[in-house]
């Protein structure tokens, strides 16, 4: 592994290449704070692509291209007078000193979940907020931010001891759903949807699962069966249209036990 100065001689030269782009660069010189926020989420989703395939290799790159929109950021921010790299680095090691306070401090904390309440309640004196749902950002996919709400809420003593716990909520709200489904009311059957998907959300988190990657993987494995089954079909001369359920039933089957094999 590199030594701490090979690691620091590199940030600079990233630091040194960022200045140069941004005075020479026709594309560098027009990015502003708004025209990078989505490229940034991009390569965000790129990094979670890269971690979902345990690619380490990926994931260096995908680092390093985040790493790079930081310190874009931090650019543009100097340029405006308002904070620069050091700035940012300074105050995120601040935070983190001031928020372990079992580490840097005399407080104690001897399980994962003490130190999650202590950052909390600290985090909320900070923002001077009054409730620890406002630190869930607005602008998550709906399903990531339903693992956030109950992890704040957890934070807060607010939650489950054990997964099975859920299970009651789960078959309460499933019973809830069906309910509305007899009722015909689109928006009462949505509703109830809605709560259907937050408690089994609530499950996976209890049980150390990602349901977002869970999800994801079935989608892929969704993608490689429905497109065998295509691909199948067009080697016998047909489409997918053209054939009987039970026809693709069987192709289905075929992919599956390709896709588990």
């Amino acid at each position: 592994m590199n030594s701490r100065a090979a690691k620091l001689e590199a940030f600079g030269r990233l630091l040194d290449i960022m200045d140069t782009l941004r005075a020479e660069c026709p594309w560098d010189k027009k990015q502003t704070l708004e025209s990078l926020r989505h490229l940034t989420i991009e390569e965000t989703y790129e990094l979670a692509d890269a971690i979902e395939e345990n690619d380490l290799q990926e994931i260096k790159k995908e680092l390093g291209d985040l790493m790079l929109h930081m310190v874009f950021y931090s650019k543009i921010g100097s340029e405006k007078g308002a904070f620069d790299v050091a700035d940012v680095l300074n105050a995120v090691c601040d935070k983190l000193i001031h928020r372990h306070p079992h580490i840097y401090g005399g407080v104690e904390a001897n399980s994962e979940e003490e130190v999650k309440a202590n950052w909390e309640a600290i985090k909320l004196k900070e923002k001077g907020t009054t409730s620890v749902l406002q630190g869930v950002p607005r602008g998550l996919p709906a399903l990531v931010k339903a693992i956030r709400i109950g992890d704040k809420a957890r934070g807060a003593g607010f939650d489950w001891d054990q997964p099975q716990d859920v299970w009651g909520k789960i078959k309460e709200e499933l019973t809830e759903f069906e309910e509305a489904q007899l009722s015909g009311n689109q928006d009462k059957i949505e509703s109830e949807l809605g709560d259907v998907l937050f408690s089994i959300t609530n499950f996976a988190r209890l049980s150390n699962l990602d349901p977002e990657l869970a999800l994801e993987r079935t989608n892929k494995k969704f993608i490689y069966r429905f497109t065998y089954m295509e691909k199948k079909a067009a080697e016998a001369g047909k489409s997918l249209k053209d054939m009987t359920l039970p026809e693709m039933e069987s192709l289905w089957q075929e992919a599956k036990v390709l896709s588990e094999g």
